[in-house]
């Protein structure tokens, strides 16, 4: 039973690492600060339809940019970038993170909690324009 329950563990950590993948965690906290510092470009991957309801202020619309996601990012690019998706079980934020990396940038980010945790923190959203 032991070594079952270890195999399990280990299992799940394996799960956790892989699915972190090569994009490491911004908390609310930092990426509300880098927004009031003007010092990130983030990208909602939630679709335009959400994106359209609500998103992280300054975020653009992965969907509706998805091909000329180079224009809508800095110039530098060692600039901080932050993907985001609908929460901590969803993936789809990856599609923008690998996307920004291809395209050189090397400061990607993911805020794990997405849309919701941001909510759930009590942070503001902004509605499409």
């Amino acid at each position: 039973m032991k070594s079952k329950l270890i195999a399990l563990v280990a299992t799940l950590l394996a799960t956790v690492s892989v699915y972190a993948g090569d994009f490491p965690d911004i908390s609310v906290a930092d990426l509300k600060k880098a927004i009031e510092d003007k010092k990130v470009v983030i990208i909602d991957v939630n679709g335009s339809d959400s994106w359209k309801e609500g998103h992280v202020p300054t975020a653009i619309d992965f969907e509706a940019k998805k091909s000329e996601l180079a224009k809508a990012l800095p110039a530098d690019k060692n600039a901080l970038v932050v993907a985001y998706c609908g929460g901590p079980s969803c993936g789809a934020y990856a599609a923008a993170a690998k996307k920004a990396k291809e395209l050189g940038y090397t400061n990607v980010k993911h805020l794990s909690v997405g849309i919701s945790g941001w909510k759930k923190a009590g942070e503001k959203t902004e509605a499409a324009k």
